[in-house]
C-alpha cells in the first residue's frame, strides 16, 4: 500500500471514530434532558399591563405603560429603545442601549399566580446633567422583582429613590386573565 493510501485510509478511520463517538454521546445526551410531559388541559393565557411612574417630590410627573400577552410557565419580553453611539476613545464607537427592557416570566401553581420580573430603563441625561466630557450621563432605574400576584389587581413590584433628585420611579403592574 503506498503512503498516500496508509495516510487516506487512517484520516477516514479517525473520521469514523469521531462520528461513531459524536453519535454516541448525542444518544446519551439526549436521553438525560429531561422530557416534557403533554398535557390535555389548555394553556391559561394573561395580559401583563406595566406602568413605569416617575414622581418628583411626591407629585407623579411622568407615566410610561407597556402590556404583554402571556401563558401560564412561559417567559416573554418587551425591549423599546435606540443604539446611542459614544465615542469611547478619539475616533471609536461603542453603543450604549437606551430605553425600556421588561422580561416576564408567569408561572401558575394550585390557583397561585407567581410573576418575576426584570426591569430596567435608562435614558441620557439632560443636557444641564452632562459634564464638561463629551460622554453622556446615562440614567438607569433597574427592578427585579418575584412575588405572589393577584390577578385583576394593581401592585407595586419595586419603587427605588434617585439618589441625586428628589424623584422616585416605582414599577407596577396588573395580571389579568384572559378568556
Amino acid at each position: 500500500m503506498s503512503r498516500k493510501s496508509e495516510l487516506l485510509a487512517m484520516v477516514m478511520a479517525v473520521v469514523g471514530l469521531c462520528l461513531g463517538m459524536e453519535r454516541a454521546l448525542g444518544q446519551v445526551e439526549t436521553s438525560n434532558m429531561p422530557v416534557r410531559a403533554e398535557t390535555s388541559e389548555p394553556a391559561v393565557a394573561y395580559r401583563l399591563d406595566y406602568s413605569v411612574n416617575e414622581l418628583d417630590d411626591g407629585k407623579k410627573i411622568n407615566t410610561r405603560q407597556y402590556s404583554m400577552n402571556l401563558n401560564a410557565g412561559d417567559a416573554n419580553s418587551i425591549k423599546i429603545g435606540a443604539r446611542v453611539p459614544v465615542e469611547a476613545k478619539s475616533g471609536e464607537f461603542q453603543y450604549l442601549d437606551i430605553g425600556t427592557d421588561i422580561w416576564s416570566r408567569l408561572k401558575e401553581r394550585a390557583n397561585t399566580l407567581t410573576l418575576e420580573v426584570r426591569a430596567e430603563v435608562s435614558s441620557i441625561g439632560a443636557p444641564d446633567q452632562q459634564s464638561q466630557a463629551s460622554r453622556p450621563i446615562v440614567r438607569r432605574v433597574q427592578i427585579n422583582a418575584s412575588t405572589v400576584v393577584l390577578a385583576g389587581k394593581p401592585m407595586t413590584l419595586g419603587v427605588v429613590d434617585d439618589p441625586s433628585s428628589k424623584r422616585q420611579f416605582q414599577l407596577e403592574v396588573t395580571v389579568t386573565k384572559l378568556r
